[in-house]
């Protein structure tokens, strides 16, 4: 791409060098710069790009973004000088790559929990529905049936339009990303179009980076602020936050809701471990999930689907027809007749959740065991929330490593323990080992009784000392109950 066209759409502050020259690229990590690519320096929250600004010359970058002029430059070089990199960076790179999302419709789906759920739901309903696909989402990124294997929510802005322009040069007509509250901060979906976003709810999380409830809050919101008046956004009514989100919103809104006046309703007629038999607008349809907060989801599934043109009754057959997605709610059955649920639940409120669900369904008919932890070098407020929160709804706990990542797994268990009195540790056991922990809670379980693995869900590694080891949690527990 001409490197004019670029700077006539990100108007620089200042240009150093000529400007009739070609991009062949767009990159941040200096690493993975070619010959005449862009080399955006970015100040991230590790390291600040402006110091590999020579090596990326060095690589063959023909030109140079930067919030500062080096001292040094080079005379066949252009420089290329911005307010903010991090802002510009998007805009940059949806350009480069074609204004992907101009060309198929994105939607968005944000919130504390249930992104995965809901983003994944809407990308394999449309598929059903015949329509070519992209998923962007904490499990797997999918270009319609080719996996793409990913480690964060929300990529960075160039690998984000490079994935995004790949979806819509493969004639993927919409894509479903989950939309992180780190991701709207650091600007990384500035430049995309969203054709519609969907908030599903606001608890504590991620509070080591945002520093308050508020920042985060914010965070959310701000992707809201960004819809167009063509867009539509869906809230959860249920959730206090819900409208503080589109207050400055100019996208068409609608609700949904299982306890108040909401544009899309539901609620629960009959539910067991197999699955949910629901009322929704009036519709009975029987679903392969469980608990109020998956009726949350649900709905929002719905309510997007109906907004994106599916008939209320097609939508609703295709609910009827998903499954749970990896690590969410998943249930492991032993031939004993003891049940395992493996959920991703990494929050004090998903945590209360998933083990009010299972004391829903269970109704004091067997026990319930949690096996948790809290992850290394994140925010340590929630530890002591995250064993209060499994103590008060659970019969048994034990406490145990999550991804200790750069901290001792010890001190990591010591922090959440503080959060209980001494009655409540009488309910509780710590093992620093997760593997022992789970198979302990297994062997200790009777027939009938219920336990709950939180914490990783769908990831199948284990990050000690900042060693990724593979682990997985169903293999612990298919190999504890003895069916592997």
């Amino acid at each position: 791409m001409e490197l004019k066209k670029l700077i006539e759409i990100c108007k620089p502050l200042n240009i150093m060098g000529r400007t009739d020259r070609e991009v062949t690229g767009v990159e941040i990590d200096s690493r993975k710069v070619g010959r005449d690519n862009m080399f955006v320096a970015m100040k991230g929250t590790q390291v600040d790009g402006h110091a590999y600004i020579e090596k990326a010359i060095e690589q063959g970058a023909g030109t140079i973004v930067c919030e500062k002029i080096p001292e040094t430059v080079h005379e066949e070089v252009t420089y290329l000088q911005y307010e903010s990199t991090e802002m510009t960076a998007g805009m940059l790179a949806t350009h480069f790559y074609g204004n992907p999302t101009n060309r198929m419709s994105l939607i968005g789906v944000t919130g504390t929990n249930g992104k995965t759920t809901i983003a994944t739901l809407l990308f394999h309903i449309f598929r059903r529905l015949g329509y070519k696909c992209g998923l962007c989402s904490t499990v797997c990124n999918y270009i319609d049936d080719k996996a793409i294997p990913t480690e964060v929510t929300t990529p960075d802005p160039i690998t984000l339009n490079r994935l995004l322009a790949q979806m819509a040069d493969e004639g993927c007509q919409y894509a479903f990303m989950e939309v992180s509250s780190h991701s709207v901060a650091q600007h990384r979906i500035s430049g995309l179009t969203f054709a519609g976003g969907i908030f599903t709810n606001l608890t504590r999380d991620h509070l080591d980076y945002h520093k308050t409830f508020e920042n985060y809050r914010d965070a959310k919101k701000a992707f809201f602020d960004t819809l167009s008046k063509k867009a539509f956004a869906i809230i959860n009514a249920d959730d206090k936050n819900g409208q503080f989100m589109v207050q400055n919103c100019k996208a068409r809104i609608m609700t949904y809701s299982l306890r108040a006046a909401a544009d899309f309703k539901a609620r629960i007629l009959e539910e067991s471990f197999e699955g949910m038999n629901l009322d929704v607008d009036g519709q009975e349809v029987s679903v392969q999930f469980v608990g109020r907060f998956n009726v949350s989801n649900l709905l929002a599934v719905y309510g997007a689907a109906i907004m994106m043109g599916v008939e209320p009754k097609e939508a609703l057959i295709q609910l009827s027809a998903m499954k749970p997605v990896n690590g969410r709610f998943e249930t492991i059955r032993s031939p004993q007749g003891v049940t395992a649920i493996v959920d991703y639940a990494h929050t004090p409120d998903a945590l209360a959740n998933v083990l009010g669900t299972i004391n829903e369904v269970l109704q004091q008919r067997g026990e319930c065991w949690t096996v948790c932890g809290a992850g290394g070098n994140r925010d340590k407020g929630k530890r002591p929330l995250m064993a209060q929160e499994a103590v008060k709804s659970s019969s048994r706990v034990i406490i145990t490593s999550d991804n200790p990542r750069f901290e001792d797994p010890q001190e990591i268990i010591n922090d959440m323990l503080a959060g209980l009195d001494d009655e409540q540790r009488r309910h509780v056991i710590s093992i620093v080992d997760r593997r022992e922990a789970i198979r302990t809670a297994c062997m200790m379980a009777k027939p009938g009784d219920v336990i709950l693995v939180a914490g990783k869900g769908h990831e199948d590694y284990q990050i000690i000392q900042g060693v990724k080891h593979h682990f997985d949690d169903h293999e612990v527990i298919r190999e504890a109950f003895g069916m592997s």
